[in-house]
């Protein structure tokens, strides 16, 4: 292979996996928005150190509902109203305090963290059936009648989540 079609072919694949990596980051940085709390003014007008707070808020993000189900027997979907999934996630926070001195001089600080979880919810969803069956060719071609069905489909709600508590020196 000459070097040209070398150095053509690495082109491409860099490029390639430059436009990939540009195509995944505003994806990532789309989950959560950082959210501190300044307190610098206060700390130094104080004269004293104060607790260093910041959060997470997270931006959801709605997904694509499952299409109709059509299933024999029935003249309505299986699914009227579908289930509207919404990925999102739980807000985050991060504390940083300091303490003091009550667990002895190498705990000073305290920590808490609580990072932002991934949450992945399904609205509410709807399930109808008409009192009526489809055509029955032994009734000349008339509907027979049966009991009207309704159901309603329960959200569902998935998340993990978790928290840190550190104590230390100076964190």
């Amino acid at each position: 292979m000459k070097s040209t079609t070398r150095g053509t072919i690495a082109a491409v694949l860099t490029a390639v996996a430059a436009a990939a990596g540009a195509a995944a980051t505003p994806a990532a940085a789309l989950g959560s928005v950082p959210v501190p709390v300044p307190l610098g003014g206060a700390e130094s007008a104080l004269g004293m150190e104060l607790p260093k707070l910041g959060g997470e808020v997270p931006v959801p993000m709605p997904g694509t509902p499952e299409g109709p189900r059509y299933v024999e027997g029935r003249l309505i979907p299986e699914r009227v109203l579908p289930q509207l999934p919404v990925h999102g996630g739980l807000p985050g926070a991060e504390l940083r305090a300091p303490l003091p001195h009550i667990l002895g001089d190498g705990f000073d600080h305290l920590g808490v963290s609580v990072p932002a979880s991934d949450l992945r919810t399904m609205a509410p969803g709807l399930a109808l059936d008409a009192p009526l069956t489809p055509p029955n060719p032994h009734n000349f071609g008339l509907p027979d009648l049966k009991a009207p069905q309704l159901g309603v489909l329960a959200p569902v709600l998935q998340t993990v989540p978790g928290a840190d508590l550190v104590t230390g020196a100076g964190l």
